[in-house]
């Protein structure tokens, strides 16, 4: 698995992101966040890659905006 591709949890995906897990869930439902992977019935996770890129969105529309 490439380096980006490194499976996160939630509480990883918290701290890089520095949101509430509440908030993590409640972005997703609408949208603005990206979703988790269902690895079993009671595990989830994130994609690193995909967590980096929603950052570096996040960058780049503050110096847009």
């Amino acid at each position: 698995m490439p380096a980006n591709d490194t499976l996160l949890t939630i509480g990883e995906v918290a701290q890089r992101t520095r949101l509430s897990k509440p908030t993590i869930y409640k972005e997703i439902r609408f949208g603005r966040f990206p979703r988790q992977l269902r690895l079993c019935a009671n595990k989830v996770a994130w994609i690193e890659r995909e967590i980096d890129d929603w950052i570096a969105a996040r960058a780049e529309a503050r110096v847009a905006g």
